[in-house]
């Protein structure tokens, strides 16, 4: 059985194993270039969570054994994928006439470039900046690179100062940087946390050269992260401002990590009904491998205030832009207290939301309202305040009570 059915069929059991026991068990167990179990392996982690990537390449790095190396580059070229570049795995041995590069991560959000990433686990050995150099260098002659790009050199260690110094010393400082595995992840997990493109594509530009003389493009890269991370937390959908019939505002918060888990759970029963894996894109998008299969994922607490309106959500213009790429796009929304969630397939959502009342503030932030009443105890509609109509939602109804795959 390949090793991704395996896991959809085992998930708990493979999820324990370690990364050396997992690439054990995919194909042939030979990791080599053009094998089945680089295939499998590598479709794997594709599919896995960032909290496992990040398991894996610690695991790689604290233990010496055979093929560490290897399986350090998949994860850190997933970790690049993550990030949203359109990667190209290196080979793990080079060949005769060949180009040897890790990867090439291509950034096409703006002026096309890319970078030609290196893979160093340890210092053991010194990295010949030369070499890695003319990989870059034989890219562009191919036409395969722009001429802006540069090259990325990860590391395993964070104690780099020997490397460091190796770089600035030679001509090729200006196309080179340097990050840490560790930190890598860290701008994974910081991306994962945004709502924003731009914010993206912003974290992006902090692995290519940058002159550090004049820092505005780096406090604008820290402002602009951090802006939409706030906006995100205090997002109205998580906060839940709802009206009371006395016209007062009632804002009344839920703990960040319930509505987490919440969501996960949303997200767990939605990739069980399609039998597909969902990978976090940011804190409430999501999709699938071939992000084919996208999800924008809101949760809301329950109101018991006067009036019929129990749950309240915001759907942003991000979110639909974002579904609207996929070909198979839903607005899922999860309850705090129910054990089902609704999935709202994209259409639906486009025929109403003209219908629906929208907030724009004068930060430019904009969203539409999304109510959900229960006009009679456990039956629940989508509010429509104009014309005034209201639309069923059993059947967009999905079960949170998700079959445990057999361990």
């Amino acid at each position: 059985m390949p090793l991704v059915d395996l896991w959809k069929a085992r998930r708990s059991s493979i999820e324990q194993m370690t990364i050396e026991q997992i690439a054990s068990i995919a194909g042939d167990g030979k990791l080599l270039d053009n094998s089945d179990c680089q295939k499998e392996l590598r479709q794997y982690l594709n599919e896995a969570s960032t909290d496992s990537l990040a398991d894996y390449a610690t695991y790689c790095l604290e233990n010496s054994f055979s093929k560490s190396g290897q399986i350090l580059q998949d994860v850190v070229n997933e970790l690049g994928r993550r990030l949203e570049y359109i990667v190209e795995d290196g080979r793990y041995q080079g060949v005769k006439n060949a180009i040897g590069f890790d990867g090439i991560w291509q950034d096409q959000s703006h002026t096309p470039w890319s970078l030609v990433v290196e893979v160093k686990t340890t210092d053991a050995y010194r990295l010949s900046l030369d070499t890695v150099a003319g990989y870059r260098n034989g890219l562009i002659e191919s036409g395969r690179i722009t001429g802006s790009s540069s090259v990325l050199i990860v590391v395993g260690r964070t104690d780099t100062g020997e490397l460091e110094a190796q770089v600035r010393g030679s001509r090729h400082a200006w196309q080179t940087r340097i990050i840490g595995v560790e930190s890598l992840i860290q701008l994974v997990r910081v991306k994962e946390s945004a709502d924003r493109q731009d914010t993206v594509s912003k974290i992006r530009t902090l692995l290519s050269p940058i002159e550090y003389t004049r820092i505005d493009d780096l406090v604008g890269v820290v402002f602009a992260t951090a802006r939409d991370i706030e906006e995100s937390i205090d997002e109205v959908a998580d906060r839940s401002e709802v009206r009371s019939e006395k016209g007062v505002d009632i804002i009344e918060k839920t703990a960040p990590e319930k509505l987490g888990e919440i969501r996960e759970r949303v997200i767990a029963a939605t990739s069980f009904k399609f039998d597909l894996s969902l990978i976090k894109k940011s804190r409430a998008m999501y999709w699938s491998p071939d992000q084919r299969l996208r999800v924008a994922c809101a949760v809301s607490k329950r109101y018991d205030n006067p009036g019929i309106v129990r749950y309240w959500y915001a759907y942003l213009p991000t979110w639909d832009s974002f579904l609207e790429q996929g070909e198979q796009s839903f607005l899922a929304l999860g309850c705090v207290d129910l054990e089902v969630a609704f999935l709202l397939p994209l259409d639906f959502v486009r025929s109403v939301i003209s219908h629906l009342n929208v907030t724009e503030k004068n930060s430019g932030r904009k969203y539409w309202h999304v109510k959900i009443i229960e006009p009679t105890p456990g039956e629940y509609s989508l509010q429509v305040p104009s014309p005034g109509s209201n639309e069923p939602l059993s059947p967009y109804l999905i079960s949170l009570a998700v079959a445990t795959p057999s361990s």
